[in-house]
């Protein structure tokens, strides 16, 4: 798990080594572990490094073979890189590491693009070819690792694992991209790729690889995709049979990701997934296991923590179990740091959360496996049920009204007219992604749209960056893409069964206590951010307030008055608060002096 960055020019210019430098320093965080920078002419490679695998300098990055004449860096790791180095041992390859990124370098080498069919894990790298100029980037199948673009047409190419590293770099249009601010004020912050917030500034979306040759011409492909529809040879399969399935395609996905130099913990909620992976770990013989919790204080007569759920599992399955406790002024000291660590401007209250999760975290321990996904993959969320039997137009408009924060119309009285959209693009995404082939019902096509684009922007995104900031690598065994395509291949009224997750509730009911499975649906509970008062709403309104938001111009100043004049009046159907939303916007834009 790593931070890299880079440049190509295609201008004949020599790569930008300077600005390549002020990337990597940015990305410190990301990789405490050490540091390189390669360059040669027009190309020039940066990382950061945090060390999992391999950790002798053999491992470091950027990664040169020049008998292959191929550069490399990589961030993430391969949970099957072993049997990997092992199949290309048998082709003659022959090994200066014990690492994961040299399997990648050797693969690519090997298989070409393809060499991201082979990996099993969480992936993005940037390969350059020494003889042909040809930069080559993929991300994993399902988004956890990030990769950002700035793209100068004819003249070169950036990439960074962040954006504000991209920013550091120098030469970015920092212009605000409407239709991306309509995404993040319509879908919960959720900024489908390529768009980010700025229109210098676009992402590589997941399990795609694109190919940039000498000349700056591109090309991109898309290499993965589940098919959510039956398959014939299952159509007779009984709901055990699935259950039998999911539970070992799961204990595979678990058992993958114990893949370490040094040991790897839990993150432990309570809840029902991250307790299902503390189970099936301990049931592999993880004895002493590490888990986590957090809490909040209560304000405004909500509460802030669970670990009522989590002690039950800690206690059952005998965990070294951690309880780690914040303050309100702990959260809103902590608050200008997350900011700092996002990527791109995110509201879900969940990410200040991570953020001292991963600090108390990362004082003992550097991997951890983390339960986010379960619910988009298996059908947690409440605007799925309605869902069940739905036209695809009737199962868009029920999708945006329990899941947007606010609909087309609603957006006149927010933003300025400068950034004003006659159209809605927003819902046209969600109406085009939910009608293409390949969805067998409505509910399977909105599993799909949040697999593939709300839970990579929104919940993955988050640990990601909240984790990486401290220097912790975090683990997702519900995104592993052989767990993925099998759930997409499940009938839906499993997934919808029991209130929801119902094939996951009934593996639970093997091999975790009841009262874990049987409780309401929670979240991380960080009741400060939706409830705002005290230090928190002081921060919002001393961002809105300033010269920088006026001189932006982002939002109607009657708007904001009446957000201001009634902090926590208006919410939006998944309970945010929507002053919240544009502070947030305005802190992050400001932290990272756009």
């Amino acid at each position: 798990m790593c931070g890299l960055c880079g440049e190509i020019t295609f201008d004949g210019s020599l790569a930008d080594t300077t600005a390549v430098a002020r990337m990597v320093e940015s990305l410190v965080p990301r990789g405490p572990d050490g540091q390189g920078l390669a360059s040669n002419g027009r190309v020039a490679f940066g990382h950061r490094r945090l060390s999992v695998i391999d950790l002798s300098t053999c491992g470091s990055q950027p990664m040169v073979d020049n008998e292959l004449g191929l550069t490399a860096v990589f961030n993430g790791c391969i949970y099957d890189y072993q049997e990997l180095r092992a199949e290309l041992e048998g082709h003659g390859y022959r090994f200066f590491s014990h690492s994961d990124t040299e399997v990648i370098l050797k693969g690519y080498h090997h298989w070409g693009t393809d060499v991201v069919s082979h990996l099993h894990g969480m992936f993005a790298f940037v390969i350059h070819e020494r003889d042909t100029g040809r930069l080559v980037m993929a991300r994993d199948r399902l988004g956890i690792k990030p990769l950002y673009l700035a793209e100068t047409p004819g003249k070169r190419l950036r990439f960074a694992s962040t954006l504000p590293a991209l920013l550091k770099g120098g030469g970015i249009d920092t212009s605000i991209d409407p239709v991306a601010l309509h995404h993040y004020l319509t879908w919960h912050a959720v900024v489908p790729a390529p768009r980010t917030i700025l229109n210098g500034v676009r992402k590589l979306p997941p399990a795609t690889v694109r190919v940039v040759e000498s000349d700056g011409s591109s090309t991109e492909q898309r290499y993965w995709e589940p098919r959510y529809e039956r398959r014939p040879e299952q159509r007779n399969w009984s709901p055990r049979d699935w259950e039998d399935a999911v539970e070992e395609a799961l204990r595979v996905a678990v058992r993958r990701r114990l893949v370490a130099d040094i040991p790897v913990g839990v993150l432990l909620s309570g809840g029902l997934d991250s307790s299902l992976i503390v189970g099936l770990l301990a049931q592999a013989g993880q004895a002493g296991l590490a888990t986590y919790s957090i809490g909040f204080e209560s304000v405004g007569g909500r509460e802030g923590d669970e670990f009522a759920y989590s002690d039950v599992i800690a206690d059952h399955f005998g965990t070294d179990h951690h309880r780690i406790r914040v303050t309100s002024d702990e959260l809103s000291a902590a608050l200008g740091h997350a900011i700092g660590a996002m990527a791109e401007p995110m509201v879900s209250h969940d990410v200040v959360a991570f953020d001292l999760l991963s600090e108390r975290v990362s004082e003992t321990i550097r991997v951890v496996q983390s339960g986010q996904g379960a619910d988009e993959v298996f059908a947690g969320y409440h605007w799925y049920p309605p869902l069940a039997g739905a036209g695809r137009e009737e199962a868009v408009e029920k999708y945006a009204k329990a899941f947007f924060d606010r609909d087309h119309a609603a957006m006149g009285r927010v933003v300025a007219d400068r950034y004003a959209l006659d159209s809605d693009p927003s819902l046209a995404f969600v109406r085009d992604h939910m009608s293409r082939p390949g969805a067998e019902t409505a509910v399977d096509a909105a599993l799909r749209l949040d697999s593939e684009v709300m839970l990579v922007d929104d919940p993955v995104k988050r640990v990601d960056n909240m984790s990486m900031a401290w220097g912790l690598e975090a683990r997702v065994p519900f995104l592993d893409h052989d767990l993925v395509e099998l759930a997409a291949l499940c009938p839906p009224e499993l997934k919808l069964a029991d209130g929801g997750k119902g094939i996951l509730k009934a593996i639970g009911r093997r091999i975790i206590p009841p009262e874990v499975i049987d409780r309401p649906k929670g979240y991380f509970p960080v009741p400060a951010i939706t409830h705002l008062e005290g230090k928190v709403l002081g921060l919002v309104k001393d961002a809105l307030a300033s010269e920088a938001a006026r001189e932006r111009g982002l939002f109607r100043p009657e708007y904001v008055a009446e957000l201001l004049a009634d902090p926590n009046g208006e919410l939006t159907p998944l309970r945010g608060n929507k002053l919240w939303q544009l502070g947030l916007l305005e802190l992050w834009l400001q932290t990272h002096a756009v």
